[in-house]
């Protein structure tokens, strides 16, 4: 095992990658074996999997100390991402294993996304295929810029200097419009450890350094501790009533005492007072270190805020431009909304615009309204409130992101920013001695929405107009929101895509949000099939201010209604995305109220919404 007074810096993260069955779990199993950084207990077990999983007959499997899924093992594939450690006496080496299909691009992302360089494994036998390009497209576009071109299986081709040559002369010339300059060729079999640790004789051709040398002596190609000073705050200490720390993980930079900084999205200043650790106070602390930072100043500093360099802050800004790699089953739609987790915080945000897809076998860009499971594109992200970031080009960990499912919590996305766009700075919501209570002392009732959703013939406009009746009887100012009326105006550019009925429901929502801020009662009449526009659309409003009321009626019983013949068409094919027949509805699962309208009446049912209201305190 490597010493353990070998430096942190000096640790290299690598990942190996390449299409299907190019090696890359035998060539890190070989790595391993041959650095002396596998334990005997491991051998034995590795001699055990061999006799039963191993491809290889009497010999070791090197593939197998990678490969630990079931499913891996029995198809002799790599799925998910394997991490390893090892070292040598001159470095200490973190590895990930990333899958070769098609299909697992996002695992392949997750390994590539921490990596300071590349293994980039070529069958010498097949030479650069449509995955190897796209590949090292990936890499690239996650900013690892080192990349060393393994040609493996070179015994079955007779260790040919021709056919590794022209492999490395074909990805050299198709890698530089990817952005990848001079990268390493190394030729290899990994299955025998020609090239691997130390140099074969079975290439006297072949000059340069074995792979290890290789990984033991290349620089990454960037520098952390030169960058500007970047510390999110994850987390306030109080340990006595007279000190007040703020501690967190410095991600790029160094700072000491007397160093000038900055809060931000705050933007208020101080200076460092000390570096507190466990072990003590420092007199300076570099990138990847965790300390504890006391300002001068009486500053409000909480966690998630960031600070930085007094003199070269970040950007600040709730809008921006960003390339995405989408993680999910479900597709990204422009206008849903999102978690956005960057290094520093959690805030609200949603895709405004998909500019276009990329095609990463060609390179081409595509237009686009969604993005489908390990799809890339370029988009325009809009959040809820401003974060500090600098572009993913100078920075991986302050201008990185990941969009979390706010349902489900699970990882939708990632995403690495370009920058800010330029009107972000510019909006500000501007406010009025005149604001929704003095409208509501005036009306003499409260504002609020009634969202009623059902599909189409479930009776909501219906229901809406007996509502409004009464409440206007009632002298209660109101204003229907009409799913054919608004298509009519406001929304007529929309289709009936997914993405076009959540971009519906957003422009809706924002609609009835000014008008309860106008002092009116809104009712929404929207099939709104998406539960997480409406819960989106609940978001905006105050608890008090909403109210979903789920328009019930069986499918066959709204066809029976269909006054439009809209059902007809459908089931003739000549309507496309209709909800109930090829689209789909998703019933609320927790709606103020519920009104069966197959047992009442759309009297008894405005009655009851109208019931509701005064329940709500909307008016007495």
């Amino acid at each position: 095992m490597p010493p353990s007074s070998i430096a942190e810096s000096q640790t290299l993260r690598f990942i190996t990658c390449g299409s299907v069955d190019d090696g890359k779990s035998t060539l890190i199993g070989r790595l391993l074996f041959e650095s002396k950084s596998l334990f005997e207990d491991q051998l034995t077990e590795l001699a055990s999997d061999s006799r039963k999983f191993g491809s290889q007959g009497e010999s070791l499997d090197f593939a197998l100390l990678l490969d630990g899924l079931s499913i891996e093992r029995e198809q002799g594939i790599t799925i998910d991402v394997s991490y390893r450690y090892f070292g040598t006496p001159k470095r200490r080496f973190i590895v990930a294993d990333t899958p070769g299909h098609e299909q697992y691009t996002r695992n392949m992302v997750t390994g590539a996304s921490t990596a300071d360089l590349a293994v980039l494994l070529v069958d010498a036998r097949k030479g650069i295929l449509t995955q190897t390009l796209r590949h090292s497209f990936l890499v690239s576009l996650l900013g690892v810029r080192k990349v060393v071109v393994a040609v493996n299986k070179l015994d079955l081709v007779d260790y040919s200097a021709d056919i590794f040559e022209r492999i490395a002369k074909d990805y050299a010339s198709q890698a530089a419009a990817m952005g990848i300059r001079d990268p390493a060729c190394i030729p290899i079999s990994a299955l025998h450890g020609d090239n691997v640790v130390s140099r074969s004789t079975q290439t006297p051709w072949y000059t340069g350094p074995s792979l290890l040398e290789y990984l033991e002596s290349v620089e990454p190609d960037h520098d952390l501790a030169a960058r500007p000073f970047r510390m999110p705050v994850q987390m306030v200490i109080r340990a006595q009533s007279e000190f007040r720390g703020y501690a967190g993980r410095i991600v790029n930079g160094s700072v000491r005492p007397g160093d000038r900084i900055r809060v931000l999205p705050s933007g208020r200043e101080s200076t460092i007072a000390r570096i507190v650790t466990f072990d003590g106070d420092l007199d300076s602390a570099d990138t990847s270190r965790s300390v504890t930072l006391t300002l001068t100043d009486d500053v409000d500093v909480g966690r998630g805020d960031m600070i930085v360099a007094h003199d070269a802050p970040p950007a600040v800004a709730d809008q921006f431009e960003a390339t995405l790699v989408w993680m999910d089953d479900v597709p990204l739609l422009h206008g849903r909304r999102y978690l956005l987790k960057t290094s520093s915080r959690v805030v609200g945000a949603s895709v405004t615009r998909i500019k276009h897809k990329i095609n990463v076998n060609t390179l081409e860009h595509v237009a686009a309204t969604q993005l489908a499971l390990n799809e890339i594109g370029v988009a325009n992200l809009s959040l809820e409130q401003p974060i500090p970031f600098d572009p993913y080009e100078v920075s991986r960990d302050t201008g990185s992101f990941i969009l979390i499912d706010p349902i489900t919590h699970t990882t939708a996305g990632c995403g690495m920013i370009h920058f800010a766009l330029r009107r972000s700075g510019n909006l500000r919501w501007q406010a009025y001695e005149v604001d929704k209570e003095a409208r509501a002392r005036q009306n003499g009732h409260k504002p609020c929405v009634v969202w009623l959703t059902g599909i189409s013939g479930s009776g909501k406009s219906t229901i809406a107009n007996r509502v409004e009746h009464l409440l206007h009887v009632a002298a209660i100012h109101t204003y229907i929101l009409d799913g054919d009326n608004v298509r009519s105006g406001l929304n007529r550019d929309l289709g009936f895509t997914d993405a076009d009925r959540v971009e519906n429901i957003r422009r809706v929502a924002e609609v009835a949000h000014l008008m309860v801020d106008a002092g009116l009662v809104v009712l929404v009449a929207f099939i709104s099939p998406f539960r997480a526009e409406r819960r989106q659309a609940r978001m905006l409003f105050d608890k008090s201010e909403f109210c979903e009321v789920f328009v019930d009626a069986p499918l066959e019983v709204a066809e029976q209604r269909d006054t439009k013949g809209l059902y007809k068409k459908a089931r003739a094919g000549q309507l496309k995305n209709f909800t109930g027949i090829d689209s789909p509805y998703e019933s609320p699962e927790a709606a103020e109220l519920t009104l069966d309208t197959t047992a009442v009446s759309p009297e008894a049912a405005a009655a009851l919404i109208v019931d509701r209201l005064r329940s709500m305190g909307v008016f007495k």
